[in-house]
């Protein structure tokens, strides 16, 4: 007799359907990954024909092949040229780990660690410190591995064995891993920020540490009273205000006879928390005690150090007048505090009005610009033909206007969009900020099979033409008032 399947049976299988069919679909996306990768693979062919034909513009045909992928795939530069890099490495050295690849056995993730961990083992072939036949065996340790692990195990696991293959010490392996220092920043969302740095690890940390110890002063002898009310009987020896401090005349002695909650010697006494203050007008006010956290602390210890502390005299007079530079666009309105309009941080997004207010105030090179009715920016009242035009653009442009490039503009070139060697005019409508990378697509020296070109509107939008005849567009943003 068949047993009779329950509700709970039938649950069961659909929820194992379910997983099944995610397990499987990823496993497809695998695959189109890899037949994107082999597209790739394709490209390089291409770009090694270009280079051996041309080899002086080697640098130029990497370029333009790498903004071209960049722009139509709406990707970043620096994924492109990683996802190149990898792709040549599968072709040309681990050829079982594309073939797993291609049927969906590993991830994009997984490609990703092998390749770039596979990277020392191909160097100390290259230097004959190792036989080719090593690769190989790199190769299938970390396979087998990696078909049952996820990518970040996989990438541990592969830096150990290629460490290990190729006889690398610790010493080595730490010397070679410093040359990966930096430092990068990415947005999180409501005006905050995560800063990244890749410190040798001593180093982070020893910072880490003295955060601490500075985090722990704070506070251990930061005081919660209000500095207002240090004219009332606070200090050293006293945490106390009696009603005896208190002239019966002063137009606090009615505010604070209320607040008197506790006697000691006959006198009336308020005890000194931090609680209360007056001000020049007499008015009693609660003040917020300083209760940062101690994560609240060391931030905006990080920050101080970072922003305001001079630079050890070791590292050169020449540090002490570099300052971090921002760029804000804020309405006028805003920073009159008619409105709380938003404010923006250029690049990264909404910032806090009450920000953009300080900030204005600590900032004397502020210019008004005027506005279309299409809210286009279309002069200054103080203009000039150099300053004010450069201060212009920058609060135009905010980045590199190569589609999808995020390079700041104080990182940026100014560039004549019609070349000014063919007649182009030094004006607004045909300036715009470009990184060095793509601004060195345009130049006239780089074979015309490879360079690319730019077309600038009425409106600041910039069209650029590839040379594989495609167009790519990118938007001026529309709500610049002030800078």
């Amino acid at each position: 007799m068949t047993p009779q399947r329950t509700d709970l049976d039938l649950d069961l299988e659909e929820r194992r359907r379910v997983l099944d069919a995610w397990v499987e679909k990823r496993r497809q996306v695998a695959v189109l990954e890899a037949e994107a990768c082999e597209l790739l693979v394709e490209q390089i062919g291409f770009h090694d024909a270009d280079v051996a034909e041309s080899p002086f513009h080697r640098d130029a045909i990497y370029r333009s092949m790498v903004a071209e992928f960049s722009a139509a795939g709406r990707i970043p530069k620096g994924s492109i040229e990683f996802a190149f890099t990898d792709a040549r490495t599968l072709s040309e050295e681990l050829p079982a780990v594309r073939a797993a690849f291609r049927s969906g056995r590993v991830s994009a993730g997984h490609v990703r660690q092998i390749a770039r961990a596979s990277a020392i083992v191909s160097e100390a072939i290259r230097n004959k410190k190792v036989d080719a036949d090593v690769m190989g065996l790199y190769e299938a340790a970390v396979l087998v591995y990696a078909e049952r692990e996820t990518a970040a195990r996989t990438g541990a696991h592969a830096k150990q064995v290629a460490a290990a293959l190729v006889g690398e010490t610790v010493v080595e392996r730490h010397q070679r891993a410093s040359g990966e220092r930096c430092v990068s920043i990415r947005s999180v969302g409501d005006g905050l920020a995560l800063l990244s740095a890749v410190l040798p690890e001593w180093a982070a940390v020893a910072i880490r540490d003295r955060l601490d110890q500075m985090a722990r002063h704070v506070m251990n002898t930061r005081d919660d009273r209000d500095p207002a009310l240090a004219g009332w009987a606070f200090d050293d020896d006293s945490d106390t205000i009696t009603s005896d401090d208190i002239a019966p005349d002063d137009p606090a002695f009615d505010l604070f006879a209320g607040l008197f909650d506790d006697v000691i010697d006959g006198h009336d006494v308020i005890h000194g928390n931090g609680t209360f203050a007056v001000d020049p007008d007499a008015n009693v006010q609660r003040i917020p005690a300083d209760d940062r956290t101690w994560d609240q602390v060391r931030a905006d210890l990080f920050m101080d150090l970072l922003l305001a502390a001079d630079p050890s005299t070791a590292q050169g007079a020449g540090l002490d007048n570099i300052q971090g530079r921002i760029q804000v666009t804020v309405p006028g309105s805003t920073l009159t505090g008619a409105d709380n309009r938003p404010a923006l941080l250029d690049g990264h997004g909404p910032l806090h009005p009450d920000i953009a207010r300080a900030l204005a105030g600590r900032n004397t090179g502020w210019s008004r610009l005027f506005l279309d009715p299409d809210g286009m920016v279309t002069e200054t009242d103080t203009y000039t033909p150099t300053a004010q035009m450069r201060r212009f653009l920058r609060a135009r442009d905010q980045h590199c206007r190569f589609p999808g490039c995020r390079m700041p503009v104080h990182r940026c070139d100014i560039d004549h969009t019609h070349d000014h060697a063919r007649g182009g005019r030094t004006r607004l409508s045909n300036l715009a900020h470009l990184c060095r990378t793509h601004h060195t697509l345009k130049h006239p020296d780089i074979p015309d099979r490879h360079r690319w070109t730019a077309r600038q509107h009425h409106d600041g939008t910039l069209t650029w033409h590839s040379p594989l005849g495609r167009e790519y567009r990118d938007n001026a943003p529309p709500r610049v008032m002030f800078t």
